[in-house]
């Protein structure tokens, strides 16, 4: 045992009470990394222009998409009003059609009714002046109100 610094069967080579110098180089190589490290992220967030343009990418992306996005839901609500348009003139042109076909035939009908019942009021007019017991010029109204019955219902149909 050494008296001069106590410890027992251990040479004194002047490290004893020095803290380990390789953990200490270690320690201040990761301190000087943390450090380092930290000044970067501090000079990012000073970094306004920096932050704005990656602001503005981003914003820029966004909004991209969305117009992408919403161009597709209105081509597909076009497609959709498109077809809804198109069954609509479909049952509006048949529906149309059957109604000029009811028209025409009630016009042809009416028409067709009414030479009768001028033929017909024609030969009783005939019949009834040959009698003697309609004057002539009652009869010629008469002609000419069926005429003109018959010429406002063909200008009617054209």
């Amino acid at each position: 045992m050494s008296e001069s610094n106590g410890t027992a069967g251990k040479p004194d080579n002047g490290t004893a009470g020095k803290p380990d110098l390789v953990a200490l180089r270690a320690e201040i190589k990761q301190t000087r990394a943390d450090l380092g490290e930290t000044v970067q992220a501090l000079a990012a967030k000073a970094d306004v222009k920096a932050r704005a343009r990656e602001q503005v990418s981003q914003t820029k992306q966004r909004l991209l998409d969305q117009a992408v996005s919403a161009t597709g839901r209105l081509r597909e609500v076009a497609g959709q009003a498109s077809a809804t348009v198109r069954d609509a003139a479909g049952q509006a042109s048949a529906t149309v059609k059957d109604a000029a076909g009811q028209a025409s035939s009630t016009v042809k009908d009416a028409a067709g009714q009414t030479a009768a019942v001028s033929g017909d009021v024609a030969h009783d007019a005939v019949d009834r002046v040959r009698s003697g017991r309609i004057p002539p010029a009652l009869i010629v109204a008469g002609l000419a109100a069926v005429v003109g019955v018959i010429l406002i219902l063909r200008g009617r149909r054209r």
